[in-house]
C-alpha cells in the first residue's frame, strides 16, 4: 500500500515571506444535532513525519488515533477550542466553529505568527491568516489539526454517552443518523443536544 505524504506548500510560502511559527486550524462537528463544535490548532516541526496524515474523514478510527498520539508527541504545539451546544443555538453554528478556532489558536503556547484556516472565512483572532478552502486535504498543518479534532470530539462523544445512554452517542457522535433521529422521537432532547437544529425535537 502506498503512504500518503500531504504537502507542505502553503507553510512554505509562509516560510518565505518570513514566518517561522505557522498553525494549521480545523474544525470537527459542525454538522451533528448534539454535542459540542471542537477546533484545534496544531505548529508541526519542520522535521516531522507525516507519513500517513490526511483529512481526518478519509481515515479509518484506528489510523486516526494513531496519528492522533503521533502529532501530540512530536507537534510543536497544539491548542483546543471547545464551543458547546448552548453557545452553538446563540450565536448559530458557523460563529461558534469560528470562535472554536480562535480559542484553539489563542490557547497555542508558544504562539504562532502566522495561521492557516480551513474552510472559506478567516478567524476572529489577531494574528495574519489564510483561510483554505479544502485545507484540510491540502496542507499538513490543517491536516493534522483535522486529526486532532475530529479524535478529541469523538472521545468527548463517548464520554457523553455513559450519561445519555439512550441516544448511542459512542456511535454516531451525534450526527443525524436514522437510529439517533430515532432515539429523539423517542426520548426527546437531552441537554448537549442543539435545540436550534432541524430534526431535534424538545419536550416540556
Amino acid at each position: 500500500m502506498q503512504v500518503k505524504y500531504i504537502v507542505w506548500s502553503f507553510e512554505q510560502k509562509a516560510t518565505r515571506n518570513g514566518y517561522t511559527a505557522i498553525a494549521g486550524i480545523d474544525e470537527a462537528g459542525r454538522g451533528p444535532l448534539a454535542g459540542p463544535v471542537v477546533s484545534a490548532a496544531v505548529m508541526l516541526s519542520p522535521r516531522a513525519d507525516l507519513a500517513g496524515i490526511d483529512d481526518s474523514k478519509k481515515l479509518s478510527p484506528v489510523r486516526r488515533d494513531r496519528l492522533f498520539d503521533h502529532i501530540y508527541r512530536t507537534a510543536r504545539a497544539i491548542g483546543i477550542g471547545i464551543v458547546e451546544p448552548a453557545e452553538i443555538d446563540r450565536i448559530n453554528i458557523l460563529q461558534a466553529a469560528l470562535r472554536s478556532m480562535a480559542i484553539a489558536a489563542r490557547n497555542l503556547r508558544p504562539q504562532p505568527q502566522y495561521l492557516l484556516i480551513d474552510g472559506n472565512f478567516q478567524i476572529p483572532y489577531p494574528l495574519p491568516q489564510e483561510a483554505i478552502t479544502r485545507g484540510d486535504s491540502r496542507s499538513a498543518s490543517i491536516a493534522a489539526a483535522s486529526i486532532i479534532a475530529k479524535v478529541t470530539r469523538d472521545r468527548m462523544m463517548v464520554v457523553y454517552h455513559r450519561h445519555y445512554p439512550q441516544y448511542g452517542f459512542d456511535r454516531h457522535k451525534g450526527y443525524p443518523t436514522r437510529a439517533h433521529k430515532d432515539a429523539i422521537e423517542r426520548h426527546g432532547c437531552c441537554p448537549i443536544h442543539r435545540k436550534t437544529f432541524r430534526g431535534v425535537v424538545t419536550r416540556t
